[in-house]
């Protein structure tokens, strides 16, 4: 029997034409709107191997490279005594000069933040980081990125990166900072003491849900302290991988033998029986008037200053919700005066030095210094104290990366803490001539300058007698020296051996000089007289005057009224205290008074194989293979990132289509520097004509970015049909049939794209782009017969119908765009966007185009207003 089709043909040319244009008028764009990062300088990379790393650094001093080197294959030594695992081939390690070059790095996806001191990922297990302004800060970030390596390559060798989903942050946080740190940090313990004050110590339950209130890195590592406290630091590796493996509640019974709720109890009372005692013999009160709290400004007010004049107190704050902003406010009663400026809404500042940087006012008080970053550098910014208004961008010749800004009582020379190859120097910058004077030059870390009134000092923290027997340790400790400005001679001050004795500034009289210190394990206040060498306790309090990190500045003396404001840490909130000098103690102490107890996190008594502490205090001697590296050309190593399928593979046999193939593999190309970017996917849904692939590629090499992509996608629409129809037989018979079709339309698209990019800053942009299209169908109708009640099947069949003809469809952009949102969970809180585009069509569609799109955002908390004006 033959089947013959007699209903009429359906007619869709109006329904292709309006397909296409819904397809085709999209832009070529990458994104919309959106942020940039920004590539202001090419770096000439190249790169040292040593055994176990391939570092890719761009550094001119080879005693610093060459120390370094030596750092990365120590602390390769430490983690693999404790984890037992073996780099089979080199781990690429990416170092940066500075912060403001490290925020450039393609290496990593998205924007850094200033408060990210590395960063390890996960598809080349690269770790990407900058050196930092003492070295200190850069050993401790080395020795906590290398730890994620090591983790990544245990989840990768045994596991799979699915496994990252069993971990919650703060095992893997504070893992990294307990194996570089140890069980000894007084950053750590005040935080713990803070928590048993307020009676706010979490449980695990509340560390994995809310890491917004447990900072994930703090209680982490105290977490990894406790445990290996009990266990020995051989259980690290094992409690881990079955986390990995199972979750930790699971691992918690499988490893360590107790619930979680158990072992929430348990430690929550050893952090309370261990400061107990601390809290029965310290202050809860602290000295003073409380003038920056949660009230007039936000919870993290951090980095105080006070004006010579004891007028002014700036400092930073979170207080508008998007970023930490500075902020100018009356110093005897903590008024509000003035927002100097802030990172939501400035287009021609990337970001601001705020967590570890000071500022700096005018001896007559009527201008304040602070540092930024912007184009790739930092950037000196002066601005008037009675308006906030920025009167002054200075860049320092030569000194690309600096920090901690400190006036000159003559009110010409500015001194910063400078990054310059890696090594930590005091540079002079004359502001009037813009000449610049490197004042010490040499291995050691000098940072945190602080002039006396006199103008015949500038105090300075630094790692000096640290690093006097040995430039190769982790277990680090600061003295304040004191550099002569007319000589230039040095004073290491020799007190409270083995501790952390930083933020020196000077009172009135210039012989008085206030520093933070742990020397006991806290964090308070102290004094040092330059004539009689005398040091007294000013506080004793239970919790501490810190900052964010024990690097921030955290104190200032007023130099007319001997005014002290200093930043408090208490109930996880930074509160800002005034008070005169004499409200303080004035307890004299021993310089050689030591006892670092309180720093420990508990148990204080510890048990089983003590591994972490004993390396970071005496590391293992680098063998002789280790000691030496070799220089190697750069090489890009384009290879394969990432290769996944999209839903798995499915195969279907028979059917009312035939036989048919589900499932895709995507897959991710990059070079070690991010420079060049390849990404593939190819998919199928149907039958073998149904089968789509799109290829992409992006150059961000240089600052201008470009790339291309081509693909080709079937789109598939249909539409069914069941109406009585007539069958004729091969005997030419007619029978009454039931018709029940499906038309199935294939729209392909051939695609070629171009774009380009060139960034002004990270919130404006140029794009142009271009693309060409071809456009095609294919229509094919499947019919099934029945008898005109259905219940008896004649049978099917398959046929291509005919189609109108294919087009091209050209276009060519470009655009203006402008993002300086802050974003919220979903969608923007503050700020602005932008985007300005004409375009041209040609081909099926000759059109040009002209949209407009400006959004504005107003935070009215707890909401936000959207507003938007839009023309095309």
């Amino acid at each position: 029997m033959r089947l013959m089709n007699s209903s009429r043909y359906l007619h869709v040319p109006a329904l292709f034409l309006f397909v296409l244009f819904s397809f085709s008028i999209t832009t070529a764009s990458a994104q919309y709107f959106g942020r940039n990062k920004v590539l202001y300088k090419d770096f000439d990379f190249r790169v040292t191997q040593t055994p176990h790393f391939e570092i890719y650094n761009y550094l001119q001093n080879n005693t610093v490279k060459n120390r370094f080197t030596q750092l990365t294959e120590q602390w390769y030594n430490m983690h693999q005594s404790v984890l037992r695992d073996t780099f089979k081939v080199r781990n690429p390690l990416l170092v940066y000069n500075h912060h403001a070059e490290f925020q450039q790095t393609r290496a990593i996806e998205g924007q850094i933040d200033v408060g990210t001191g590395g960063v390890t990922e996960a598809l080349k297990n690269r770790v990407v980081m900058p050196f930092m302004a003492s070295n200190a800060q850069t050993d401790h970030v080395l020795g906590h990125e290398l730890v994620h390596a090591f983790q990544y390559h245990l989840i990768i060798d045994s596991l799979s990166l699915n496994a990252l989903n069993n971990l919650p942050l703060w095992m893997v946080e504070g893992m990294a900072e307990y194996m570089s740190t140890g069980y000894r940090d007084a950053n750590t313990a005040m935080w713990l003491r803070s928590a048993v004050a307020n009676n706010k110590l979490p449980t695990l339950k509340d560390l994995t849900n809310r890491p917004d209130l447990y900072f994930p890195y703090r209680w982490g590592e105290a977490f990894w302290a406790y445990v290996t406290g009990l266990y020995g630091d051989t259980v690290i590796r094992r409690l881990f991988v079955t986390t990995a493996q199972r979750g930790y509640e699971d691992a918690l019974k499988r490893v360590l033998h107790i619930d979680e709720k158990t072992f929430s109890k348990q430690w929550q009372q050893a952090i309370r029986d261990a400061y107990a005692p601390y809290q029965k013999s310290t202050q809860l009160t602290p000295v003073g008037q409380s003038l920056i709290t949660r009230k007039n400004a936000g919870k993290l007010n951090i980095v105080p200053s006070i004006s010579p004049d004891g007028k002014y107190i700036a400092f930073w704050t979170e207080k508008n919700l998007f970023s930490l902003d500075l902020y100018l406010a009356d110093a005897k009663t903590g008024k509000i005066i003035d927002c100097v400026t802030t990172n939501a809404f400035n287009s021609h500042i990337d970001q601001y030095s705020s967590y570890e940087s000071s500022v700096a006012w005018s001896p007559d008080s009527k201008q304040l210094a602070f540092v930024a970053f912007a184009k790739g550098h930092n950037r000196l910014l002066i601005a008037n104290s009675d308006n906030g208004k920025i009167i002054k961008q200075l860049d320092i010749p030569g000194v690309t990366g600096f920090s901690n800004p400190t006036w000159s009582p003559d009110g010409k020379t500015i001194v910063v803490t400078g990054l310059v190859n890696g090594q930590s120097d005091l540079y002079a910058f004359n502001i009037n001539t813009k000449s610049v004077k490197q004042l010490t030059n040499d291995i050691y870390s000098d940072f945190l300058p602080s002039y006396s009134p006199d103008g015949k000092w500038i105090a300075f923290a630094t790692d000096r007698i640290a690093l006097a027997n040995s430039t190769i340790i982790h277990d680090y400790s600061h003295n304040i020296a004191l550099l002569n400005t007319q000589t230039g001679a040095i004073t290491n001050l020799e007190f409270f051996p083995g501790a952390n004795n930083l933020n020196p500034v000077f009172g009135p009289d210039s012989k008085t000089l206030y520093f933070l210190t742990d020397r006991d394990g806290l964090r308070n206040l102290y004094s040092y007289n330059l004539d009689t060498k005398e040091i007294l306790q000013r506080t004793n309090l239970f919790t501490g005057i810190s900052g964010i990190t024990m690097y921030a500045p955290a104190i200032s003396a007023a130099h007319s009224t001997d005014q002290i404001v200093y930043s408090y840490y208490s109930n996880s909130d930074f509160i800002i205290y005034s008070a005169p000098s004499i409200a303080f103690l004035s307890q004299p102490v021993n310089a050689t008074d030591v006892n670092m107890q309180a720093a420990m996190m508990p148990p204080f008594t510890r048990h089983g194989v003590d591994l972490v502490q004993k390396n970071m205090e005496h590391p293992f001697p680098l063998t002789a293979a280790q000691t030496k590296s070799t220089e190697v050309p750069y090489k890009p190593k384009f290879e394969l990132d990432y290769l996944g399928n999209t839903g798995g593979i499915g195969f279907q046999t028979g059917g009312v289509y035939g036989s048919g193939l589900a499932g895709g593999v995507n897959g991710i190309f990059s070079d070690i520097l991010g420079n060049h970017q390849l990404f593939g996917a190819v998919s199928l849904n149907g039958e073998i004509v149904d089968v789509a692939g799109q290829f992409a590629y992006l150059n961000q090499k240089h600052r201008f970015n470009w790339g291309a992509s081509v693909s080709h996608v079937p789109y598939l629409s249909g539409a069914q049909h069941l109406f009585y129809d007539t069958l004729v037989t091969k005997q030419g018979d007619s029978l009454a049939a039931l018709n029940s079709s499906i038309d199935l339309l294939r729209t392909f698209q051939d695609q070629f794209s171009l774009y380009a990019a060139y960034p002004f800053s990270t919130v404006r942009r140029i794009e142009v782009g271009a693309s060409f299209s071809r456009y095609y169908y294919r229509l094919d109708r499947y019919t099934d017969y029945y008898d005109p009640s259905g219940s008896v099947y004649y049978g099917s069949k398959k046929e291509r119908q005919p189609v109108p003809g294919g087009f091209n469809l050209a276009q060519v952009y470009t655009a203006f765009v402008g993002d300086n949102s802050y974003f919220g969970v979903a969608s923007p809180l503050g700020g602005s966007r932008y985007r300005l585009e004409v375009g041209q069509y040609a081909g099926v569609v000759n059109m040009s185009s002209v949209l407009g799109d400006y959004r504005k955002y107003f935070r009215l908390a707890p909401i936000t207003l959207a507003t938007r004006n839009m023309f095309m």
